[in-house]
């Protein structure tokens, strides 16, 4: 699980003091840095300029795109926050050794666009907010989804500690009656599963480009149709001699009639035309 690619997109980034760093590093990075300045900009009791931030569906509606992008940015400093970096560093550097930078980088990107993306068409009948996630949820789905035995504390599988924390989490949505969230972890962890999935091949996404017209096979050539006739002739043939030989050696070979000669000839005929066909095969 921790070995390298051959490829560059399996690289890391660069390295720091003998310390890989990948693009998962990266991101966390940016998250820090955007926390750092959300608590700096909070304390000096700037916020007019955090309300750009968040996901607001209504807005988002009246054209104020980037939000869609810039909704995780907005994370004051907490426990969780702590948490859901070192699960971003952790399952995204082994997801990115797996598949390489480029495939990672593209789960990555699902994950956290999707959820705005589904909320904006729900925000056309009811307002939702989203902000703060970095998405670490999803890609633990996904690294349980490709390594689905890995132990975890208490000999937990990785597999049932996915099943067990999805539940947890759906009933604390559904309590709550919190449709975001329940909108935003469902959205996220069918992603991550659709996409690894789809890259072990157990995944047929559906396809609506239209399907090239199919040319009819070409008939059989007639040059590979004559060996299989002259084998069959050739067989049959041998069956002849064969039957024209026991009959020498019972009775003689006065006792063929002028038919049974002249198959016994043409037969043996065949025999010399192959053997001197196959010489120069042989000698090349």
């Amino acid at each position: 699980m921790n070995s390298y690619g051959s490829s560059e997109e399996h690289q890391p980034l660069t390295w720091v003091r003998g310390h890989a760093i990948y693009a998962a590093h990266a991101l966390v990075g940016v998250y820090v840095l955007a926390m750092i300045a959300t608590a700096i900009l909070s304390a000096a009791g700037v916020r007019g300029m955090l309300e750009w931030l968040p996901f607001v569906s209504e807005r988002v509606l009246k054209g104020e795109i980037w939000r869609v992008l810039t909704y995780g940015l907005l994370s004051p400093p907490s426990l969780w926050f702590a948490i859901e970096m070192v699960m971003l560093v952790w399952f995204g550097r082994e997801l990115e050794k797996f598949y390489g930078r480029r495939k990672f980088l593209l789960l990555y990107a699902g994950i956290y666009l999707a959820p705005p993306i589904l909320l904006s068409l729900v925000g056309l009948w009811q307002p939702t907010y989203l902000a703060g996630r970095s998405g670490s949820f999803g890609l633990f789905i996904a690294f349980a989804t490709l390594y689905p035995n890995v132990a975890f504390f208490f000999n937990i599988l990785a597999k049932w500690l996915a099943l067990i924390l999805v539940g947890i989490y759906s009933l604390m949505a559904l309590s709550s009656r919190d449709t975001t969230g329940l909108i935003y972890l469902w959205t996220t962890v069918g992603f991550a599963f659709a996409f690894v999935r789809d890259q072990q091949g157990l995944l047929s996404l559906p396809s609506f480009r239209r399907p090239p017209g199919q040319r009819p096979s070409p008939a059989p050539a007639r040059a590979e149709e004559k060996p299989r006739t002259n084998q069959k002739l050739s067989s049959s043939s041998m069956a002849e001699v064969d039957a024209l030989l026991d009959k020498i050696a019972q009775s003689g070979i006065g006792s063929l009639t002028a038919q049974e000669r002249a198959k016994l000839d043409a037969a043996r005929s065949e025999m010399v035309k192959r053997s001197k066909s196959s010489e120069p095969a042989a000698a090349s």
